[in-house]
């Protein structure tokens, strides 16, 4: 089955959204909850290719260039790690199907050392959706990527949070003055 389009959902996990994950987003993650759901159940309904990319850490990795940046967090095998909410019921409800697929990353773009290109690519998607968190860090790491790579890049206003409001605002002016995405609500 040929794609042209996918869903990447950006770290939505416990230790980011939760209120007391370990680097959490709060409430403005919270909010964005049945948005996500939303997309992602919509997407792997019409058989579009829906990602989960997701941050992972080793417990007192250090080596790895955010152990002097953020407090441990998305730690191998623990409950922060998990999707939060509904997303966790959504992917588990799905996860065998050939269109959903769980990926790890360990930086902040998702395309940063793994075969996300190669897996769209192979597929013929020249177009991605991007939601999750954090808009100014992950989320705009991976778009910029996307950008240099030749995507279509869609970002879901109101299915992407930070825990720096100012930094969420810039990002989303940054998508289109700067990298031509389509930034778009409901």
């Amino acid at each position: 089955m040929a794609f042209t389009r996918a869903l990447i959902n950006i770290d939505y996990t416990n230790d980011f959204v939760a209120s007391d994950g370990a680097l959490t987003c709060g409430e403005p993650g919270q909010a964005i909850e049945a948005r996500i759901a939303a997309l992602t159940d919509e997407f792997i309904r019409n058989g579009d290719e829906v990602i989960f990319a997701i941050d992972i850490h080793r417990e007192n990795d250090p080596y790895h260039p955010e152990t002097t940046l953020f407090p441990p967090h998305n730690i191998e095998g623990t409950t922060g790690r998990r999707l939060y909410g509904k997303l966790e019921e959504i992917y588990q409800a799905h996860r065998t199907l050939a269109n959903v697929r769980w990926m790890d990353k360990t930086r902040y773009s998702a395309f940063a050392g793994t075969d996300l290109d190669l897996r769209l690519r192979e597929r013929g998607i020249s177009e991605l959706h991007l939601v999750g968190v954090c808009t100014d860090i992950c989320v705009l790491h991976t778009a910029v990527d996307a950008y240099n790579k030749g995507y279509k890049i869609i970002i879901h206003e109101d299915a992407v949070a930070s825990f720096d409001e100012a930094g969420h605002q810039w990002a989303l002016r940054h998508f289109k003055g700067s990298i031509g995405a389509e930034v778009v609500r409901g």
